[in-house]
């Protein structure tokens, strides 16, 4: 089903039958429904903030509310949010408003939310991945460590980020993200600023493992925090600027750099220390700022920071919350701090339909994660000084970012997932062979760009992020499986690490040969992950066409199948 449908069913039908019972239910309660209109007349091809829109001012004044589940008087109390649920005070079904002021909501939200959520993981990136910068400043030389070592210590970062992804999971869930996302931030910025006084090898894990276990669950909480706030519809491109913010703080985590690096010798202290200590401090201030700018829902944005009143009118509180749950009513099950037990976690795990795409978590870094984690190494090794390693990661930035924003835009708009996977792996593959083949004669310029583009391939990882969202189909499962997806993501890094070892340096010919085998394989993965979904959709497509009319009612009724269960849902791809 194309993630830009807010209805909620899947056949043509049954879309139609919505509509006229939409129809039908705004006669009775007095709304003139020739002034409807739907999201792609409105809309078009608006994806980004550069994108065309086809809307002229009358259609901005047209009635945005969506056909859902919640027009048909048979089914909405079937549908209706749980009694705890904190925004059910603004649940109105027959609650009307226009595209006007559906789209100064959503850029109220943007302002408010999204923003400072893209600040909140330009911090996270910046103690996650300096330790790339300290080694240009020969950190490795200046503790007497070997590669080996820092594999090692990449190692244990992604093992303890791995294990506790799903206890954050589980603990956000019952303190709610606006409070446990500060507290991680806090925690591992203090042990990240710690790394300033580091000494041996044990300094060195012991840091690694609380800054993974402490950072673990945050990408995974941050999604789930957003899905408040955000369609299944504009949380894709949300999760982009999420993964863009993520590229701008590696570009000026690089300025940052070529000037803390040249603190070397101040107080007598490597620049890599410094490094350390005055981008931990930085992320320890965003993360105590933080527990003053997460609103805990749509409908709870008054205090005394933000204001008595909130950062929404109940108007726009109303807007939210609707558009939220027409898009998806299973937002509406759980309560935002309502824990999940032993039993959900189980069912979780159990959605084996959901397992494809934590297969290419598993995969799809594989090609060329071991490259990127090597760049700083590799440009060092082809003579270049720490200060000109530095500046140059910095192309490689831009290009991943431009190339990140362009693959999800493409996706959205022609509702793709697995095939723009094929082309994110054939572009490593095709750049992975020149790198095989290159000798100690090549030149370093030469080697650079191949690596350079070969890094800054189009990311899949937001498109595949929301679509674990989109395919869970209920708050439980998309709660764990957005960790678990990021599990699989981390196990790939773990793998990654040993893909290029000491002995095979500096040209890495064995790891570049099993690169070149990942990619080719990873293509063959995500053709078949679609072919999966496309055969479990014409599976569900066949059971329901037998069922009669009455029989479908009955089933929305009173079927106990959950999130991508339902008979009536469709698997994207």
């Amino acid at each position: 089903m194309s993630v830009r449908s807010r209805s909620s069913t899947s056949s043509a039908a049954e879309s139609e039958k919505k509509q006229t019972v939409f129809s039908e239910n705004e006669k009775s309660v007095g709304y003139d429904t020739s002034s409807v209109s739907d999201y792609d007349s409105v809309y078009g091809e608006k994806y980004y903030f550069w994108s065309r829109t086809k809307a002229s001012n009358a259609q901005l004044d047209e009635v945005a509310t969506q056909p859902s589940v919640f027009d048909d008087p048979d089914k909405c109390h079937h549908f209706r949010p749980i009694d705890t649920y904190e925004n059910l005070h603004r649940f109105d079904p027959k609650f009307r408003w226009t595209w006007r002021e559906e789209r100064q909501v959503v850029r109220k939200v943007d302002l408010r939310i999204m923003t400072w959520v893209a600040l909140m993981f330009m911090a996270l990136q910046l103690d996650r991945a300096n330790i790339s910068q300290a080694v240009a400043d020969n950190m490795l030389t200046d503790l007497g460590f070997t590669t080996n070592v820092f594999n090692n210590g990449n190692t244990i970062f992604k093992v303890f980020f791995l294990i506790c992804e799903v206890p954050s999971q589980l603990v956000s869930k019952k303190l709610g993200p606006d409070v446990w996302i500060p507290i991680q931030m806090i925690s591992w910025s203090l042990v990240a600023l710690s790394q300033f006084w580091l000494k041996d090898e044990a300094g060195f894990y012991i840091t690694r493992a609380l800054i993974g276990a402490w950072e673990g669950g945050f990408i995974a909480d941050i999604c789930l925090y957003l899905s408040y706030f955000y369609t299944s519809i504009e949380l894709p491109v949300r999760l982009a600027y999420f993964w863009a913010a993520l590229t701008t703080a590696e570009i000026i985590a690089a300025f940052m750099a070529f000037g803390i690096l040249r603190m070397r010798g101040v107080l007598g202290y490597e620049g890599w220390r410094w490094l350390f200590l005055i981008e931990g401090c930085i992320t320890a201030v965003v993360g105590l700022v933080s527990f003053l700018l997460m609103p805990p829902s749509p409908t709870a944005s008054a205090s005394w920071f933000r204001g008595k009143n909130g950062w929404f009118t109940p108007k726009e509180e109303t807007i939210i919350v609707n558009r939220v749950l027409r898009d998806d009513p299973n937002k509406g099950g759980m309560h935002n701090r309502q824990a999940l037990d032993w039993k959900m976690l189980g069912k979780s795990l159990a959605d084996v339909d959901l397992w494809p795409i934590y297969v290419i978590g598993l995969l799809f870094g594989l090609s060329s994660a071991s490259v990127d984690t090597y760049l700083t190494l590799t440009l060092r090794s082809l003579g270049f000084t720490t200060l000109q390693t530095t500046l140059l990661t910095l192309p490689k930035q831009f290009l991943t970012l431009f190339t990140l924003l362009a693959i999800t835009y493409v996706s959205q708009r022609f509702n793709q997932r697995s095939l723009l996977g094929v082309f994110a792996q054939a572009w490593v593959l095709i750049l992975l062979i020149p790198l095989r083949v290159f000798d100690a004669n090549t030149n370093r310029w030469s080697k650079y760009a191949v690596t350079s583009i070969l890094i800054g391939h189009p990311s899949t990882h937001a498109i595949q992020v929301a679509w674990t969202s989109r395919n869970s189909n209920s708050v439980r499962t998309r709660t764990l499986s957005a960790a678990l997806y990021n599990m699989f993501c981390q196990l790939s890094g773990i793998i990654s690490s040993y893909i290029y070892r000491a002995d095979d340096s500096p040209l890495y010919k064995r790891g570049n040969t099993a690169l070149i085998g990942i990619a080719c394989m990873n293509i063959v993965v995500y053709i078949l992950v679609k072919f999966y979904y496309i055969f479990r959709n014409r599976q569900r497509e066949k059971v329901w066409n037998l069922k009669t009319p009455e029989e479908k009612e009955q089933y929305t009724l009173t079927t106990k199948d959950e999130g991508s269960r339902r008979l009536d849902f469709r698997f994207a791809h």
